[in-house]
């Protein structure tokens, strides 16, 4: 029991870190990473008090979990990528407009 306890306050120590990445992450890509591992540690820490508490209602809890998770990452994932291929295809515009030989 005293095993679990330790492995569910490790968890919460990678949390506090993870935490810290989503704040001064240096890309936006860091912090999606981050996110998604903290939505990992919660599962683990979920599952954890499941087996601590012998609860089968917290096991579909994390799964429930999980999943949103996952899907949320992905959607965020997909926003982001279409926002920086619409960045870099103005600056394209912008370098076609300034070079002053043009081909035709």
């Amino acid at each position: 029991m005293a095993i679990l306890w330790g492995a569910m306050w490790c968890m919460v120590a990678l949390l506090v870190l993870y935490f810290f990445v989503v704040v001064t992450g240096p890309s936006v890509w860091d912090r999606l990473l981050a996110i998604n591992l903290i939505a990992f540690k919660v599962t683990i820490i979920i599952v954890l008090f499941a087996s601590i508490y012998d609860s089968a209602f917290l096991l579909d809890a994390a799964i429930i979990y999980t999943l949103s998770g996952f899907i949320g990452t992905i959607f965020i994932a997909l926003f982001f990528s279409k926002k920086e291929k619409k960045k870099i295809q103005k600056q394209d515009k912008k370098k076609e407009k300034k070079s002053i030989w043009r081909v035709y």
